[in-house]
């Protein structure tokens, strides 16, 4: 009889099981299933999302590498037109300095030619006074006296050129 007690008893039991807990049961492991594949999908789209923010990163450097390769041509041709308007403005300057230069040589050399002709009538008058023996005073003589032996002396030079 307790045999037969302990087997009701073990029927009652896993009817209550069967009846109360089963359900109970499934329904918690409905749920953490449940919890699972929506962690699952959410690990799948935050996959997604930081390939995107990959994709999205990687476009960017590209952008901002073409971005500082177009800024680095463009500092470049400007430092050449800047290096181009200086060697232009060095060459300017250089021409008006050489013209200046030219300019002063040529005020200089007219003044070392008008001084030479001074100094040479003086001493051709001196010279000449000498050979001749009669003061040249009158001006007007003596300024053709220098300009004839001026002519005499350019013709020298030309001839011996």
């Amino acid at each position: 009889m307790t045999f037969l007690f302990d087997v009701i008893s073990f029927v009652i039991i896993l009817w209550v099981l069967w009846k109360y807990v089963r359900p109970l049961i499934n329904r918690v492991a409905a749920e953490r299933q449940e919890k699972i594949r929506v962690q699952f999908e959410e690990a799948a789209q935050a996959k997604a999302d930081a390939e995107s923010a990959e994709s999205e990163a990687e476009a960017q450097m590209a952008d901002i590498q073409a971005e500082a390769a177009r800024i680095r041509e463009e500092a470049q041709e400007q430092g050449e037109q800047i290096i181009a308007q200086h060697r232009e403005q060095a060459e300017i300057e250089a021409e008006r300095i050489t013209a200046n230069a030219q300019a002063q040589i040529q005020v200089d050399h007219a003044q070392a030619l008008a001084q030479l002709r001074r100094e040479v009538g003086t001493l051709t008058v001196a010279s000449t006074g000498r050979i001749v023996e009669e003061s040249l005073d009158d001006d007007a003589l003596q300024k053709r006296s220098v300009e004839r032996f001026i002519a005499e002396l350019e013709d020298t030079a030309k001839k011996g050129s």
